[in-house]
């Protein structure tokens, strides 16, 4: 997997994606950046990407899969995300700093469009708003939480409580106090204290996690 850009966002992925068993090639203009980044790196180098004949000689048109994670220089992360495009590399996540930025990436055809920053701050409001203790947004209507169980859904099995029915949400997991995630069924008894995992349309997921 290559990584172009190992700014912040960039500088951050190598660690992770190495750990879970990936080889790496880092990418950067920045000849202190890359040398800063070295050591953590399969594989590191210094080149424009703008330039399609640098991807070649790099080898980037041969990988699996590439993350632009360029941000703040929408100049240098829109020809990039082409060239990789161009190079039918199979797999092209991007990183956006704006809504518009995401959209042009998507028309240029990346598979993955993130937006850490906005990403983050809607989970942040989330969590401090409400009786949420994680939130995970999956795509635009569709989200995750992990949330403290209602009084609604307790002392009954979920199968008699109703709560996908009655509130638009499935419960996926739960956990107990100083117990490991288990999955949940329909027989499952919800207890006063215990931690639900539950999915299913944004206001849905809000509106679940506010009950008392």
């Amino acid at each position: 997997m290559a990584v172009i850009g190992l700014g912040r966002f960039g500088g951050s992925l190598p660690t992770e994606l190495m750990r879970r068993g990936w080889d790496v090639l880092g990418i950067d203009r920045s000849e202190a950046r890359v040398q800063r980044h070295a050591d953590l790196l399969t594989h590191a180098a210094t080149g424009d990407c703008t330039d399609d004949e640098v991807l070649r000689q790099l080898g980037v048109h041969e990988l699996s899969s590439a993350v632009v994670a360029i941000g703040s220089d929408i100049e240098a992360s829109i020809p990039t995300t082409s060239n990789l495009l161009d190079a039918e590399v199979p797999k092209v996540w991007a990183k956006a700093v704006s809504r518009q930025h995401g959209r042009i990436l998507e028309r240029l055809g990346a598979h993955h469009v993130v937006l850490p920053e906005h990403e983050m701050g809607e989970r942040v409001a989330h969590l401090v708003t409400g009786r949420m203790l994680d939130f995970v947004e999956f795509d635009e209507d569709y989200a995750m939480a992990k949330t403290l169980a209602p009084t609604v859904a307790t002392g009954r099995p979920l199968g008699v409580s109703a709560v996908r029915s009655r509130y638009g949400v499935t419960v996926v997991g739960i956990k107990r106090p100083g117990e490991q995630v288990t999955y949940a069924t329909a027989e499952t008894v919800v207890e006063p204290g215990d931690v639900l995992i539950v999915s299913g349309r944004i206001r849905a997921v809000e509106r679940f996690a506010d009950l008392p």
